[in-house]
């Protein structure tokens, strides 16, 4: 049994991306409109997608939530792992990106399946009904909050749900003491990493995917 990571080299990445990504066509052309728009490039990665879908249908999801959507590349992912009468609830804060995933949505066929609620994310969460649970949340959002995010997450997910959580490699600067980068943000990570790896409500896990997706399931 090796103790030791597989350095993820360039090659290796292109090779996962090559096999098992989850990007088409139609993401393609959302990335690029993205793109031209002038919309941060911080989209999921295709691989990252696949990760996302293997979760969701590992615990037969339906209702999802997301935190930061974007232009809503990784809420159609997600939303092509549902069943026909699934649902992703996207929480972003960027009016001119609401629009935009509610036309990506149509675009993809996904019209009826994502909804998308604009303002911020925090305030969307703590204004919600504390039913119907979710089966999942994915939380892609500020980092700061991301803690917070967590503990209202946590009260509106089904016991064996998933939150999952992005960039919780912090840029590759999760291990550093003194962030070189970012350190608001890093700081807001590290302490979302522990928080998550020592509740006692949850069993987490660190997929080193992309920029780490920390992967937790609600035990109760």
């Amino acid at each position: 049994m090796s103790t030791t990571f597989t350095p993820v080299t360039d090659d290796i990445a292109a090779y996962i991306e090559q096999l098992f990504s989850a990007e088409d066509d139609v993401l393609r052309s959302l990335r690029a409109e993205a793109d031209a728009r002038g919309m941060p490039a911080i989209h999921i990665s295709g691989a990252q997608g696949a990760v996302l879908q293997v979760l969701l249908r590992a615990i037969g999801a339906r209702r999802v939530l997301e935190l930061g959507s974007l232009g809503g590349y990784s809420a159609i992912t997600m939303a092509r792992a549902l069943p026909p009468d699934g649902k992703v609830v996207c929480l972003e804060i960027n009016p001119d990106y609401c629009t935009f995933i509610e036309q990506q949505a149509v675009r993809a066929g996904l019209g009826s399946v994502i909804e998308v609620r604009c303002g911020a994310a925090l305030d969307l969460l703590r204004a919600m009904p504390a039913e119907p649970l979710f089966d999942a949340a994915f939380i892609d959002a500020d980092k700061p909050t991301y803690p917070l995010y967590f503990e209202e997450c946590y009260r509106r997910i089904r016991s064996g749900g998933l939150i999952i959580a992005d960039n919780t490699l912090a840029w590759g600067h999760i291990v550093e003491t003194e962030p070189s980068f970012e350190p608001r943000n890093v700081r807001a990570l590290q302490e979302y990493n522990r928080l998550v790896a020592t509740h006692p409500g949850v069993r987490a896990a660190l997929i080193p995917s992309g920029d780490g997706m920390t992967v937790a399931i609600k035990l109760a």
